[in-house]
């Protein structure tokens, strides 16, 4: 980058900080107004990342460097825009346009400062992406659990209280592991520039690296919690399920944050040298008990929204299984099944609230005919019927593509992902050694978890939208059905370029197992001296 672009960089952190400060001088009575301010800035912000991610896609090793306040690493304060975060930035702008269009509806209006704890949330998600230190990324990460309290309670009712005081209680202690793991990384290595930190550990005595190790284990907790790895995971089904519809689809992206974190921390700090492969055991059985627990909870859920919850278990465990694994190729598919679940449930829990309306209105749509329990038969006619109104058709048809994406049924986004990772697995034209039962062992959970979803998915629509219709029909919004088939319509795109998106996600894996490109681009990042003799930003990168 050079001239104006590197500076597009700082812009999705700066975008949501402005418009939630800007939005708070605005009477919560000019609803229209603050929504404007708020979908402006979530455009602008998802403008930007797509160039990022554009410019990032035609440099393969790329790496820009932005140093805020032009001071250099280690000492100053430094963002990373790489392929992964540039990925993330993307997704957590795509969701985050859906949801807000979402909220627009009615949610948006239900309590005040609704869109400045949006933007805030995505300053905190935003910034925990790009910064390339541990000390900003503790700062990130509790400005981004701060917004979070907020829209968690947002709309109020007891349910969503109680479950937004376990959420808070849970995430506060994450923050105070995070807190003492940073300390004692510090402590151990005099620095927290996630560059630095890998270019020293190598060098460290042993004693001291053990240290250092301790600490990572215990900034490692904060994360597990936040992505849900049993067995601290029970917090999350019940969170997600009380928040708000548009809420709890852009609180799917927060557990992949932490992911990210690990994915990221991981490759970088224990990829190679005396640390390699730290922690990846624990990740490999965690992420396996947290796939059989989600599954299990998957098929016992019979609310919707638990059933949700327990699909972001199932989409963490996997995540964290390959992590353990630590194969590239695996990797690969792995950051599509990323981006494809992420969207697959941000549209589901957006999706629930329009299916489920009915009950709350009153109609016959989401409950089970009275036939089913005996009751009513002598007046059923037969032949009878009525032709399923255009509404429940659209919703039908949505709840079974989630259905299919969730499962990894093709021809959809989910079954390439998995299709992707389960063949680099086995190792299908790679060796010609065969699977070992540890392999095989994590393939029949990967599919096993597919048959529940699609169990689960099936149950549910046969109970949502298979019974009597006669009475009223949810009213359902254009607005509303927009956002959910616009992340719908992604994961079509997703399929249909999934050429194209398998080659940007294996030149991330790539790019990430070779921390060296990091370590120099972040050490490579120059300030300079403009004409007037005052510094300015320039952007250092391989």
């Amino acid at each position: 980058m050079s001239g104006w672009q590197h500076h597009l960089i700082i812009l999705p952190i700066l975008l949501p900080m402005i418009a939630a400060a800007a939005l708070l001088f605005v009477d919560e009575r000019s609803r229209v107004a603050k929504a404007m301010i708020s979908l402006a800035s979530t455009l602008a912000i998802a403008g930007v990342s797509i160039l990022l991610l554009q410019m990032q896609n035609a440099s393969e090793t790329f790496n820009s460097v932005y140093l805020v306040g032009n001071w250099v690493a280690p000492f100053g304060i430094v963002l990373v825009l790489d392929g992964l975060s540039a990925l993330m930035l993307t997704l957590t702008s795509l969701l985050a346009v859906a949801t807000l269009v979402f909220s627009f509806a009615r949610w948006h209006a239900v309590g005040a400062h609704f869109h400045s704890m949006f933007q805030v949330l995505l300053m905190g998600v935003n910034g925990a992406f790009l910064t390339g230190d541990l000390f900003n990324l503790f700062v990130f990460f509790e400005v981004m659990l701060a917004a979070s309290y907020g829209l968690l309670l947002h709309g109020s009712g007891a349910l969503r209280v109680k479950a937004g005081l376990h959420y808070i209680a849970v995430n506060l202690v994450a923050a105070l592991f995070f807190l003492i793991g940073v300390s004692l990384i510090y402590g151990t290595t005099g620095t927290l520039n996630m560059a630095d930190l890998a270019a020293r550990i190598p060098e460290m005595e042993a004693d001291r690296r053990m240290l250092m190790e301790a600490g990572a284990g215990v900034l490692g907790i904060a994360f597990l919690i936040k992505a849900g790895m049993w067995p601290l995971c029970f917090w999350l089904p019940t969170a997600y399920s009380a928040a708000s519809a548009p809420v709890a689809g852009m609180f799917a992206i927060l557990s992949k944050l932490a992911i990210y974190v690990i994915l990221r921390l991981t490759m970088l700090l224990f990829g190679d040298g005396p640390s390699a492969g730290f922690g990846a055991e624990l990740l490999l059985f965690g992420g396996i008990a947290t796939v059989v627990f989600g599954t299990i909870g998957v098929l016992a859920s019979q609310a919707l929204g638990r059933l949700a919850g327990y699909s972001v278990l199932v989409s963490s465990g996997t995540m964290l299984m390959v992590l353990g694994i630590n194969d590239g190729a695996v990797s690969s598919g792995a950051l599509l099944y990323l981006v494809s679940s992420t969207l697959t449930i941000g549209a589901f829990f957006m999706l629930i609230e329009l299916v489920e309306r009915g009950q709350d209105a009153g109609a016959n749509v989401l409950v089970v005919t009275m036939e089913a329990y005996g009751e009513g038969e002598d007046e059923v006619e037969e032949g009878g019927g009525l032709a399923m109104p255009g509404t429940m058709a659209i919703l039908g048809t949505c709840f079974a593509a989630v259905g299919i994406l969730l499962s990894g049924l093709p021809p959809l986004s989910g079954f390439v992902a998995k299709f992707a990772m389960l063949s680099a697995m086995m190792g299908a034209g790679a060796t010609g050694v065969p699977p070992t039962a540890g392999v095989w062992t994590l393939v029949v959970l990967v599919i096993l978890s597919g048959v529940a979803a699609l169990i689960a998915m099936t149950r549910a629509g046969i109970r949502t939208f298979w019974t009597s219709i006669e009475g009223t029909v949810p009213r359902v919004l254009v607005i509303e059905l927009v956002p959910v088939m616009f992340l719908l319509f992604l994961t079509l795109a997703l399929t249909l370029q999934a050429g194209a998106a398998m080659r940007y996600m294996d030149t991330t894996i790539r790019t990430l197992s070779n921390p060296a490109i990091y370590i120099d681009a972040v050490k490579n990042a120059a300030a300079i001296e403009t004409r007037t003799g005052q510094q300015s930003q320039e952007t250092g990168g391989n």
